[in-house]
């Protein structure tokens, strides 16, 4: 299905690929600490409005 010389660069893509995305992680993660410090709470109050949706969906069945 796929050639040896197609295989080798996926490989070769998805491992430097992976690097490069720890290393910018890396670059950044003082910029993220100072951004996005109510990250959790975003995200529970992003939850809790699927769920109260999925609740209402429920509901009104």
């Amino acid at each position: 299905m796929f050639t040896q010389g197609q295989i080798y660069f996926a490989i070769f893509f998805i491992i430097s690929f992976t690097i490069v995305l720890i290393v910018m992680y890396r670059k950044d993660l003082n910029l993220h600490r100072v951004y996005y410090k109510n990250r959790l709470w975003i995200l529970l109050a992003f939850l809790a409005f699927i769920g109260s949706l999925f609740v209402l969906k429920n509901f009104l069945k």
